[in-house]
């Protein structure tokens, strides 16, 4: 697939998509979660350009909600959808999912959804996928300790490319490469040349590592894991709950994180905990040991008597001795004593082993009150430390980023079957919360609705009526003001969008004709004014133009005669709400007659909700069927009626049903029969 072929994929979209390491399975996947970690990509930009790549993978010309009412219609079908996932990607992802005329993506999405039905929609695994989120890609890995060298410079360029999380220096010789080994813990060369090389320090000769990056920076791996880590986590839950197939060894992945603090470095590890922490503490066991040397010889010198004859303290005098030749003459054993166990401190309390001898030449033989450390000595101790600690945490990191790379991809599919799951469970709940099932989409014209409910009404859905209504061609729909007409039809058009986006349906049964657009008129508020009206009048003038058009394109085998069928011929479905709100009640049965009748003819699905119809009909030169929501009567001043259309019914007005009530009554002398003769 070529990338900027998709709708709305230009030429640096395709750039960030070519990041990606399959963005074209990705795009026929409609994946949003891995398409979303393209450089610059929201989740809600690549549920657009899945939708895109989808549409052109089908060659689906899209169009399919023709007018504002129908994409309405859609809108609340997909918001029935997304109120019921746990994620945001779930609700992006359920964007890719869209009404179409092209039976292989209908086809394609049926097949989701029907294995998405039989999840269990288990509130366990609910609560689980509450954690689940899409991996993020770090962006802001930065190692400052070791460097790249080379005396290349187009080798140079390679490797700020490669690996720009490290700094890259040109050297020219061996002593420029010590000179680097000085200023960092580990100095990793490129050149083969410098193999054999003898500098201090840790320089590690690696003429492939552009070839392997993490073992450069394993804080690649590790800073990925440490930033998705709960988020695995949360993912491995829901595996395990919803006793899911995992791509690997959930155990072994575990085990692996808890091996990660959350910065990304390396925990558990006895060895480098204590070299951490001989770092941090090192100045305080310093100054420690010093205290304990000091108070221990304080103690000895206030306990003994020291007597000093006088040519002796004479001699002292003129030789210029101090209290050490004191403490070396009078004290020698005690200041002895005194520094070993400043020097014992500071090996106990930094746990030191291999840096033992360099820890006890902090504290000088030579006499000296107070007793001070060797700074020379503890900066040497401290570089020691160090590199020690810093070595053993390159090594422990590029031990488990080896572990953890090569469990990357399963735990990138772990995240994503979570997150694709918590869309099954989405159509799942949509279906049993509204006990729906799979419509047959059919290639013939009209629409079959049994027991049918409107998730849409403003009543809970235990409440509401279910509805029989089949429609073949085009019919006018009658009813009593409040008997459901406007219902009648936002279900029709309801299952209409969510058969064509391949979905179950809130009905028993439902058989709906292939089409390729859905144009639903809702009611308009008020007459329309002269200009208004003539535009309503255009509208309803190009459609029929077009439908006119569309179906009398030859198929394959070059008839035109037959009903529109196929993509190519492109159906529709028009659903009209009281169209004769527009102009005078005359004037609006003469032209509704003249659209149904051009429609007809063109072979179309249509309904149109009317009080007009048996003005219509009188209108038509043709027959118009008119179906009828029937009212029962009236009961304490409220209607009761009867929810399922009726075939070939002219309903009666609510007018006639009061007048009907009045006559019955008998009062008035006939005035009420007479009346009720007028509706005859």
């Amino acid at each position: 697939m070529e990338l900027e072929s998709v709708p709305g994929v230009g030429a640096k979209t395709a750039a960030a998509l070519r990041e990606l390491d399959d963005p074209e399975a990705a795009l026929r996947d409609g994946d949003v979660a891995s398409l979303a970690r393209a450089p610059g990509i929201s989740e809600g930009r690549a549920a657009r350009i899945a939708r895109g790549a989808i549409r052109a993978e089908h060659d689906d010309p899209g169009g399919f909600t023709a007018t504002k009412r129908a994409r309405e219609i859609y809108a609340d079908a997909l918001a029935l959808l997304t109120d019921r996932t746990v994620t945001d990607y779930a609700a992006k992802r359920l964007e890719t999912i869209y009404p179409s005329g092209v039976r292989s993506r209908i086809e394609e999405v049926r097949s989701f959804a029907e294995s998405a039905m039989t999840r269990d929609t288990d509130p366990a695994v609910l609560d689980a996928l509450s954690a689940v989120e899409p991996l993020a890609e770090p962006g802001d890995v930065r190692v400052r300790d070791r460097c790249l060298a080379t005396r290349d410079a187009e080798r140079y360029a390679d490797a700020q490319a490669a690996i720009p999380e490290v700094s890259v220096e040109v050297v020219d010789d061996a002593r420029q490469l010590a000179e680097l080994a000085r200023s960092y813990s580990t100095v990793i060369a490129l050149d083969e040349a410098f193999a054999g090389v003898d500098i201090e320090g840790d320089v590690r000769v690696e003429p492939t590592a552009l070839e392997e990056p993490e073992s450069v920076v394993p804080e690649r791996v590790l800073t990925f894991f440490a930033r998705n880590c709960d988020r695995i986590r949360a993912a491995a839950e829901v595996h395990r709950v919803a006793d899911l197939d995992a791509p690997c060894d959930l155990e072994t992945l575990l085990s692996a994180l808890e091996q990660l603090d959350e910065d990304g470095g390396v925990s558990g590890d006895e060895e480098l905990d204590r070299l951490t922490t001989a770092v941090d503490d090192l100045d305080a066991a310093v100054s420690t040991a010093e205290s304990v040397a000091n108070d221990h010889l304080r103690e000895a010198i206030e306990e003994q008597d020291v007597t000093i004859e006088g040519t002796d303290l004479l001699s002292l005098v003129e030789r210029g001795a101090g209290v050490d030749s004191l403490l070396q003459r009078e004290l020698a054993n005690e200041y002895a004593a005194a520094v070993e166990k400043a020097r014992d401190h500071l090996v106990d309390a930094l746990a030191l082993r291999d840096m033992e001898a360099t820890a006890r030449r902090a504290f000088p033989d030579e006499p000296a009150y107070p007793v001070e450390h060797s700074e020379d000595v503890v900066a040497r101790l401290r570089e020691e430390l160090t590199a020690a600690r810093d070595q053993r945490a390159t090594r422990r990191k590029r031990e488990l980023a080896d572990d953890l790379a090569e469990m990357r991809e399963d735990a990138a599919a772990l995240v994503d079957a979570a997150l694709e799951l918590d869309v099954e469970l989405a159509i799942a709940r949509f279906a049993d919360d509204f006990d729906c099932t799979m419509p047959d989409v059919t290639e013939s014209e009209g629409v079959a609705i049994e027991g049918g409910r409107s998730p849409l009404l403003d009543v809970s859905f235990e409440a509401v009526e279910p509805v029989d209504y089949a429609v073949d061609g085009v019919t006018v729909l009658s009813g009593v003001n409040s008997g459901g007409k406007t219902s009648t039809l936002d279900l029709v058009a309801l299952v209409t969008t969510l058969s064509h986006m391949g979905l179950p349906v809130p009905a028993e049964s439902a058989r709906v004709g292939r089409i390729s657009e859905l144009h639903y008129h809702a009611k308009t508020q008020g007459t329309l004014d002269a200009g208004a009206f003539e535009a309503t009048l255009r509208e309803f003038g190009d459609l029929v133009a077009d439908v006119d058009h569309r179906n009398s394109e030859p198929d394959a085998g070059g008839d035109t005669d037959g009903p529109a069928a196929g993509t190519d011929n492109r159906p529709v479905m028009v659903l009209v709400d009281e169209l004769e709100s527009i102009t005078e009640p005359g004037a609006s049965a003469k032209i509704m007659a003249g659209i149904l009748e051009a429609l007809g003819e063109r072979q179309a699905t249509a309904i149109f909700v009317s009080h007009l119809a048996r003005d219509i009909r009188e209108a038509a030169d043709t027959d118009i069927s008119i179906d009828g929501i029937e009212a029962k009567g009236l009961e304490d001043g409220e209607l009761r009626v009867e929810r399922s259309p009726v075939k070939g019914k002219l309903a009666r007005s609510t007018p006639e049903l009061i007048v009907e009530k009045l006559a019955d009554d008998g009062t008035k002398d006939g005035f009420y029969g007479d009346l009720l003769e007028k509706f005859e």
